[in-house]
């Protein structure tokens, strides 16, 4: 008789996987996946260069996906029938692999469903990341760098390339701001739920009488921009200065005016650019960043005007999400999800998927709770 955790592991795994291929719906993403390969294979497809990254990400996202769902069904079914080869023969090896075989199906099932979560209308694109220091002082401006690390070391751990754009370093220690992109599709999905003001508390290693001291960054995740998004600036709009590089340099980059900051009028937003070896490349970064904060701040009106006709009037923007706590004890905490930790070096070192994985169905769950108010 097949084991009580076994049968009750294998329908847990089962049911999940059924919602996750209703939310997927494979034989749509098969048509997608075919159109997809269509276009790919048109000729003069690299004739529009952006155009063609677009396609080929998305080809390659369609299809990873299929593959895991493939995949995931095809464990589901060999699994089911190993631990009923186990039971035929009496071989407690081969169920004790079926066993374990389930329990790392409900593990990727997790994971697997955070993918079908990703379904904001700019989840998919890949992700412009800044970070700035906030209040306190040079332990903030260190903070902040210590932020960059960790997300540049998630990176790392996936695989993600990351290029920096933009550093601005502090007078003692650390960094005012730096901005950087993941290329890497749902990049923007992921790191999304990172948005917000991140709180530091740790006795200061710049104070000479060890006190404690609280730090705050904040954390800007804005998607990047598409030609077909269609974001307008005028000449007029905008004011472009350069100047020279600061930070390590070499190679010539701290001594031209590579360095190009962009002023966009009518909002007041600014974008530095210092990382490229030439103006006209640094000029480029800048543009294509600015055009994304003016998407996100055009979408982020017209949320704001839905929750105004709504009757709901709440801001979030710059809220505060997470604590971090060194001392008097070791605790990663998120405001939001109460997802918390106390392998707090482990957090700094880039290991924040729990984290992600759980603002993502949280993100999930209140999109649902607002299109409930919306319909009211």
């Amino acid at each position: 008789m097949a084991d009580i955790d076994f049968t009750q592991d294998l329908a847990a795994a089962k049911e999940t996987f059924a919602t996750i291929s209703d939310a997927v719906n494979p034989d749509k993403l098969r048509a997608q996946a075919a159109d997809l390969e269509q276009q790919a294979a048109a000729p003069g497809l690299w004739d529009d260069p952006d155009h063609a990254q677009e396609v080929t990400s998305k080809l390659s996202s369609t299809q990873t996906m299929l593959k895991r769902i493939d995949s995931m069904k095809t464990r589901i079914d060999d699994v089911e029938t190993l631990e009923s080869l186990g039971e035929e023969m009496m071989d407690a090896d081969t169920i004790a692999e079926a066993k374990s075989g389930v329990k790392a199906i409900r593990r990727d099932l997790a994971d697997l469903e955070i993918s079908t979560l990703l379904d904001g209308e700019y989840d998919e694109r890949q992700a412009v990341v800044t970070i700035r220091s906030g209040a306190g002082g040079v332990d903030a401006a260190d903070w902040a760098s210590m932020l960059l690390r960790m997300y540049l070391r998630w990176a790392e751990r996936h695989g993600y390339k990351t290029k920096v754009l933009n550093t601005s370093y502090g007078e003692e220690a650390g960094i005012k701001s730096a901005t950087f992109q993941i290329n890497e599709p749902y990049a923007y999905g992921k790191l999304s739920v990172e948005g917000g003001t991140h709180r530091l508390v740790r006795i200061s290693p710049f104070d000479n009488q060890g006190r404690r001291q609280t730090s705050f960054a904040g954390v800007e995740v804005i998607p990047l921009v598409a030609t077909s998004d269609h974001i307008d600036i005028p000449d007029s709009d905008i004011r472009v200065d350069t100047f020279q590089a600061s930070g390590p340099g070499g190679q010539g980059v701290n001594t031209t005016y590579s360095a190009v900051r962009i002023t966009h009028l009518p909002t007041g937003l600014v974008v530095s650019m210092q990382d490229e070896r030439s103006q006209i490349q640094n000029r480029a970064a800048a543009m294509q960043v600015l055009e994304s904060r003016l998407l996100v701040l055009k979408k982020e009106e017209e949320r704001k005007k839905r929750k105004e006709l709504a009757g709901d009037v709440k801001a979030s923007w710059g809220d505060q999400i997470r604590s971090y706590v060194t001392h008097p004890y070791q605790m990663v905490k998120d405001l939001r999800t109460g997802c918390e930790t106390s392998q707090v070096d482990s957090v700094f070192d880039g290991d924040i998927d729990a984290f992600i994985d759980a603002g993502i169905r949280w993100r999930h769950q209140e999109r649902i709770r607002e299109e409930a108010e919306a319909g009211e």
